[in-house]
């Protein structure tokens, strides 16, 4: 069977490009790539709005069935957002304070908007993460109900090196993991592969990126019912016979789980956690590469990381939401976020100078400001969850 011609819906020259591609069943498939290859695809305010844009277009379209969404070029998904425009913002911030926070908090409540869209749209969204998948991208992609990773997939939470903190959903998806994963791959950003995204049930499926066509092929021979839940279902059916074609990389997370548990447990401190994770040091090339990250990382990202884990485990997905608006406006209002991106984006010289040196300076008071509300009412407090009638979203 041919597969129907798809149909662009704008410029090629758009950060975001959709497509439209018809089923044999006369339904309709919207297909959208972030198209910044330049910068791995990062989110920019912009690329934002014209999603989120274009999705509530797509939720309004009765013969629409789902949403694929996917990154241009062979390097990535997404390598999160476009913090050079961020770091731009926040340098005006501190030198005019009528301008604190700006384009940067514009920005993270646009994001995390974006982020609840996706969880809660009432059609089947797919994304396939393919190359670098971290930081913001690492949010839009956990955001699918189908999240299909490839022997090409480099995820990573990489907030540390950078002062920030886990965020665009990241509080939802590390209050799902067991506490001793989420601290430590939070607080040393290591890279995951396909195997590590499967073990942890980030991703969904894992299939060759050679066939990414053919799993567009199958979706289209798919008979809709424009029924979201029955939908859903249709498609993981269809995304599972692509899987096996290639080999599932060894999960890295599993192999070491038992040391990094030992660790960890009963660790509740900044201090003895990162005490403790020092003691991994010459387990394992792959723990060392997190641990040598976690030694250059902002210490107050890292007590950030430790309360934000604290809390994750009661929070919804909306209530971790406008938790992270509130720390990320706090970090945007403060220097070592702005630090963190000139070390390593804009002079790259990777001396960031933190304003603590180490997390036995960091005062626990400093951290707890950060989960303060800075206004009465949270800009989020409009976030409503999805009904289970909507709800499309595959955990294995």
């Amino acid at each position: 069977m041919t597969t129907p011609a798809s149909v662009p819906l704008n410029d090629v020259n758009s950060p975001v490009l959709f497509r439209e591609q018809r089923t044999s069943s006369q339904h309709k498939i919207g297909l959208a790539t972030l198209n910044s290859e330049a910068t791995l695809n990062s989110l920019s305010l912009e690329m934002i709005g014209i999603i989120a844009t274009q999705l509530d277009r797509w939720s309004e379209d009765e013969e629409l069935v789902c949403v694929l969404i996917d990154g241009a070029g062979e390097r990535a998904f997404s390598a999160g957002g476009d913090i050079q425009a961020l770091y731009r913002s926040m340098i005006r911030g501190n030198e005019d304070a009528r301008n604190v926070g700006g384009y940067a908090e514009e920005f993270f409540e646009a994001e995390y908007r974006l982020d609840h869209q996706l969880h809660t749209y009432p059609k089947p969204v797919i994304a396939w993460g393919s190359g670098v998948v971290m930081g913001g991208g690492l949010g839009v992609f956990s955001a699918a109900g189908i999240r299909i990773v490839t022997e090409n997939s480099r995820i990573a939470i990489p907030e540390i090196t950078i002062g920030l903190f886990p965020d665009a959903g990241a509080t939802h998806l590390l209050g799902n993991l067991p506490r001793h994963q989420a601290l430590f791959l939070a607080l040393t950003a290591s890279h995951m592969n396909a195997g590590d995204a499967i073990e942890l049930g980030l991703a969904t499926h894992f299939i060759a990126q050679a066939k990414k066509s053919a799993a567009l092929d199958a979706m289209t021979r798919i008979e809709w019912l424009a029924q979201p839940l029955r939908d859903a279902e249709l498609i993981g059916e269809q995304m599972n016979e692509l899987v096996g074609v290639a080999t599932l990389p060894a999960s890295q997370i599993r192999a070491h789980d038992d040391i990094i548990r030992d660790a960890l447990a009963d660790r509740d401190e900044p201090v003895e956690i990162g005490s403790a994770l020092r003691g991994l040091a010459g387990s394992h090339p792959w723990i060392d590469r997190g641990l040598e990250t976690f030694s250059r990382g902002c210490p107050t990202s890292a007590g950030i990381i430790v309360e934000q884990i604290r809390r994750a485990g009661q929070l919804d997905l909306e209530q971790g939401l406008r938790l992270e608006l509130v720390i990320a406006t706090h970090c945007a209002r403060n220097t070592d976020f702005a630090e963190g991106i000139r070390a390593l984006i804009i002079d790259k010289d990777n001396r960031p100078r933190w304003r603590f040196a180490s997390l036995e300076e960091l005062p626990w008071t400093w951290v707890l400001e950060h989960f303060e509300p800075p206004w009465r009412v949270n800009p989020l407090s409009d976030l409503s969850p999805a009904t289970a009638a909507t709800t499309q979203r595959q955990t294995s």
